[in-house]
């Protein structure tokens, strides 16, 4: 039975399921996933340890010695590895397959001994491409899971590093699934404020100066605003329902962070709405702004048309074949003197009258 997956386009998220029938649990890679590699952190008050590169028996030798360890798994191109690690810490195989199954919406579950949250992040700050992040946690250890190298881990890393009292390493493993999860929700602010940016500045140009392309960077922006909405929204019950959850791994202490991190998820999505309201406002006035600007040309057109129409009717008149020798009221002006000076004069004369009437009108 072939593999079902969507096709990714205009740049929405290709999502890989598994083949239909498949046994709950079953984990299969996508082809285009690269291979996994772990690294783990270990840590407990007295002090910590970094390891770039782990295997299996490194992380079941640190498990056993450290109070609290963090398994970092990037790629999720060898499902047997990612199978292994679940068997060590006891993950549950329908959490496993949901993150080798990229394209999970946001959400929180949690099962006997652990918890299983997954997110995503922005990994790409030019094409606004999202990664899926899977966090497990539970008594003394976190396992995140990443699509990808280049993570918001970052600035996590540097508080477990640092010197002096250190709260990530001095609390239990509950508190460093909050401090990455946080991390996640605060990488989104700067590309919302860049976007918050663009707008603004979309709108100067748009009065000062009227322009086609500007409603491409409208539509480019209100796509990425929802794909925002997108993966905020949910993320937000997600984070609710850790709130809500009773499990003895998760402190009571850590849901006072957990509620901060969900008043932050809920300012972006204010943010989130407001900017999509008002580049939905841009659109619309850019399209007035077309019209205006084609009722313009369409004004004009009509306007030089109408200031023309009795001239080439005068034109037409004295273009007739008539003549005079015939008949006197066979245009004797065709042998007038200054007949053609006379002709040329009363239509300058017919064409600036038009034109100042149409100016005292105002409909030029």
């Amino acid at each position: 039975m072939t593999e079902k997956s969507s096709v990714r386009r205009h740049g929405r998220r290709r999502v890989k399921r598994s083949p239909v029938g498949a046994s709950p649990g079953t984990l299969i890679a996508d082809p285009s996933a690269i291979p996994s590699t772990l690294s783990a952190t270990v840590m407990s008050p007295q002090g910590y340890k970094v390891y770039p590169s782990v295997n299996l028996e490194d992380i079941r030798r640190l498990k056993a010695e450290w109070p609290a360890i963090w398994v970092d798994c990037v790629g999720l191109g060898d499902v047997s590895l990612i199978a292994d690690l679940g068997k060590i810490f006891d993950l549950h195989a329908l959490a496993l397959e949901d993150t080798v199954n990229t394209g999970q919406r946001p959400k929180s579950d949690f099962y006997d001994e652990h918890a299983f949250v997954v997110l995503y992040a922005i990994d790409d700050d030019q094409t606004h491409r999202y990664e899926q992040i899977g966090v497990f946690f539970g008594e003394g250890f976190v396992i995140t899971f990443g699509e990808r190298p280049g993570d918001p881990f970052d600035p996590v890393r540097k508080r477990i590093e640092a010197n002096g009292g250190n709260r990530l390493r001095a609390r239990k493993a509950d508190y460093l699934a909050y401090a990455l999860i946080d991390a996640v929700v605060d990488s989104y602010f700067p590309h919302v404020e860049a976007t918050g940016a663009a707008i603004d500045q979309i709108e100067d140009d748009m009065v000062a100066c009227w322009e086609r392309g500007q409603l491409a960077d409208l539509h480019r922006i209100r796509h990425n605003l929802i794909a925002f909405k997108r993966w905020l929204w949910p993320l937000r019950d997600a984070i609710s329902g850790l709130l809500r959850s009773d499990a003895p791994f998760l402190t009571a202490e850590t849901k006072i962070y957990l509620r901060d991190t969900l008043d932050h998820v809920a300012s972006a999505i204010e943010i989130v709405e407001t900017y999509r309201e008002t580049v939905t406002g841009l659109i619309e006035m850019h399209m007035s702004m077309a019209q205006a600007k084609t009722n313009e040309v369409i004004n004009l057109l009509t306007i030089v048309s109408a200031i023309f129409i009795p001239l080439t009717f005068l034109a037409g008149v004295w273009g007739m074949n008539f003549d005079p020798q015939v008949s006197p009221w066979n245009m004797p002006e065709l042998q007038w003197y200054y007949g053609y000076p006379a002709a040329l004069t009363s239509m300058a004369v017919i064409g600036v009258l038009l034109f100042l009437y149409f100016r005292w009108r105002r409909w030029l």
